[in-house]
């Protein structure tokens, strides 16, 4: 399993997704370019504590990205609120890669032609839509959970 960003535009929420990944083994895939200026440093600076147990890899566009996970056989999965399929009733894959689009402007029409399934989490009337990292967080569990990937725990 794999969490991907799309251009993210806010750097705390990159933190966020690297320290969620960091936390559940979950490797952290960056689509640049970014909304910010984004170096190893900076990677580094956002993750906090975390650099050292983050997987994160920066692609420099759409391209190299697609050429990446495709040439390792790996389904793309798109969370939108574009969406009609909702994720709980999804069969994921340990290898799948969830995609999340920019917080301003989610992902353009041609992102959305190429993936493989586009999901969307259901929220209440009226609302439009939730955090990324949160909405991160949610579809990654429901991910492991199906295919049981959760990090295993040592005994006590």
């Amino acid at each position: 399993m794999r969490l991907a960003l799309f251009q993210p535009d806010i750097p705390q929420n990159l933190g966020a997704a690297i320290r969620l990944g960091a936390c559940l083994g979950v490797p952290i895939e960056v689509v640049e370019p970014c909304g910010f200026p984004l170096s190893d440093s900076a990677v580094r600076r956002a993750a906090l504590d975390y650099a050292a147990q983050a997987e994160v890899t920066r692609h420099a566009g759409w391209a190299d990205f697609t050429a990446a996970m495709r040439g390792k056989q790996r389904r793309l999965i798109l969370f939108s609120t574009q969406s009609n399929q909702e994720f709980q009733h999804f069969q994921y894959h340990p290898d799948d890669v969830l995609l999340f689009g920019r917080e301003s402007a989610g992902v353009p029409d041609a992102v959305h032609d190429a993936v493989d399934a586009a999901l969307l989490i259901p929220l209440s009337a009226g609302a439009r839509s939730l955090n990324v990292v949160n909405a991160a967080a949610i579809a990654l569990c429901e991910a492991l959970r199906q295919t049981d990937g959760f990090p295993k725990r040592a005994p006590p």
